[in-house]
């Protein structure tokens, strides 16, 4: 894959699932430095001790990226290390709720998801742009399939994901001159901790989602991280302002 190998990326949500597996992809494809992120400081570990047979060079951060002035420390603390940014892939975020509908959410709920799903990547990316190489530049934002239509009873997650598009398309509109690409990332159905969780918590029966989608099955965490990877990469070079569906057709039909 061409333009990832010796390059810098910044990674959020690296201790699981999808950003997990972004990490050690990037990792397997040769990039000089990994700067990686996440609550969860032993997830983060577990991460690094799956990259050791890379070349790739690796800090962790705790970091809730609700948080401006910790992600803005991040973000410096990379350029100063590595001395520069060539990429970032925002993928932390928060799925389900408790299945409550408008009228009975819970307005901490609400502020939580969209805090962590859409606050957190804006100023992920408003930590990033400062320093992103130019031209050059690549960011993908995680958001999903229930950014392009309602999700009854998840209002809190849907909102948060068509705000994480609609920041990435204007994002995409403001630094397509200055050579930064920033493209969006919609997994669809995915076997992850966090869809696992959700259904313990009887929020959705996974087996009749991924009976929705054409191929009949979940989708696996590397399937997105391959083209997530793609989307950062030269290969990627024409592609800016884009909605890239990963979900085994779930949004087709």
């Amino acid at each position: 894959m061409a333009g990832i190998s010796g390059r810098i990326y910044s990674v959020s949500g690296a201790a699981s699932g999808i950003g997990r597996a972004t990490v050690i992809r990037l990792a397997s494809l040769g990039a000089g430095g990994l700067a990686i992120s996440d609550v969860n400081e032993a997830g983060l570990n577990e991460t690094i001790k799956l990259c050791e047979r890379y070349q790739s060079k690796i800090t962790t951060t705790v970091l809730d990226v609700r948080k401006p002035e910790d992600v803005d420390q991040w973000i410096e603390e990379t350029v100063s290390q590595f001395g520069k940014l060539d990429g970032a892939a925002n993928v932390a975020g928060l799925a389900g709720g408790d299945g409550s509908n408008v009228a009975s959410l819970n307005h901490s709920d609400w502020d939580r998801m969209i805090g962590v799903n859409l606050t957190g990547v804006m100023n992920c990316m408003h930590a990033q742009l400062k320093s992103m190489t130019r031209p050059g530049g690549a960011i993908v934002n995680v958001a999903s399939t229930s950014g392009l239509r309602g999700f009854p009873n998840n209002s809190a997650y849907s909102s948060s994901k068509f705000g994480v598009i609609g920041l990435t398309l204007s994002a995409a509109g403001e630094y397509g001159t200055e050579g930064i690409r920033i493209n969006a990332i919609l997994p669809g159905p995915i076997d992850t901790p966090i869809i696992r969780d959700g259904e313990k918590k009887g929020l959705f029966d996974a087996a009749s989602i991924y009976n929705s989608t054409l191929m009949k099955r979940l989708g696996d965490v590397d399937e997105v991280a391959k083209v997530l990877c793609f989307m950062l990469s030269d290969d990627a070079s024409y592609v800016t302002g884009a909605q890239w569906t990963v979900d085994g057709g779930y949004s087709a039909c």
